[in-house]
């Protein structure tokens, strides 16, 4: 095994050991469960309205009335729920005082910083993956395009991915748990903030900018089916330089 498989499996081992991944994983699969059930309920609301007015079966498009609201909410969610899961990673081996053990051992900060960033990544995949029964169960009651959910859950994906790289830097920067979990809470409401206030600037370059820089529209494309390769960029680069961030961090405190 590579020493990123070795640091993986170490900290997979000390996630699931913990309470705070079942909790999250708890609350994230609950309010996900809620909120799919509220939006079935809802359609089939609407269904039932439409087939009064015209006494005739209604047609409904269960990509807009479920699923894409499930997403576009859930959204939120993540802002809320993943820092939870990136608070522990470099924050609790500062306080434990192993974090000075992990740097002087034979391993490189490329690999340290990676593993931390892929077993939290490796988490929250297997949450999506759960949430995956949802739309199983719904296509045994109805058919739907599964284009647009298969494009939701790659924005899911992405998002979730990026909003961990933040958390990882965050978590980097302190040995308290607490702070580095609204440190990242922050960084990830400022960067939805700058897409309200593109937004509010409109056909501007400086509202083009704030747009660009915040996920709210990379993240809405995604969830309405559209896969653009700016998005994929601006995804991955900025995984990239939050991951360049963190191993800055860890090198610096190697040297303090």
């Amino acid at each position: 095994m590579t020493p990123v498989h070795t640091l993986v499996a170490k900290e997979l081992r000390c996630f699931f050991v913990s309470p705070i991944v079942y909790v999250v994983g708890a609350v994230f699969l609950g309010i996900f469960g809620l909120l799919s059930y509220w939006a079935v309920v809802e359609a089939s609301n609407q269904a039932l309205r439409m087939m009064q007015m015209t006494d005739t079966f209604a047609q409904i498009n269960i990509n807009d009335l479920v699923f894409r609201k499930v997403f576009y909410n859930l959204n939120l969610v993540l802002m809320l729920v993943l820092p939870l899961l990136t608070m522990r990673l470099f924050a609790e081996e500062r306080k434990l005082r192993t974090f000075e053990l992990l740097l002087t051992s034979p391993i490189g900060i490329n690999e340290i910083v990676t593993a931390k960033f892929l077993s939290v990544v490796i988490i929250y995949c297997i949450l999506l993956t759960l949430t995956a029964l949802v739309p199983m169960v719904l296509s045994a009651y109805v058919s739907f395009d599964w284009h647009p959910v298969f494009t939701g859950y790659l924005a899911l994906l992405l998002q979730g991915a990026f909003m961990l790289a933040i958390g990882l830097v965050a978590s980097a920067l302190t040995e308290n748990q607490i702070i580095a979990a609204f440190l990242s809470f922050g960084v990830i409401l400022l960067l939805w903030l700058l897409g309200a206030f593109g937004s509010t600037l409109g056909d501007t370059p400086i509202g083009h900018v704030f747009s660009y820089i915040s996920f709210i529209e990379h993240y809405d494309r995604l969830v309405r089916g559209l896969v653009h390769v700016k998005d994929l960029i601006y995804y991955l680069s900025g995984m990239a330089l939050m991951w360049f961030a963190a191993h800055q961090v860890v090198d610096a405190h190697r040297w303090n």
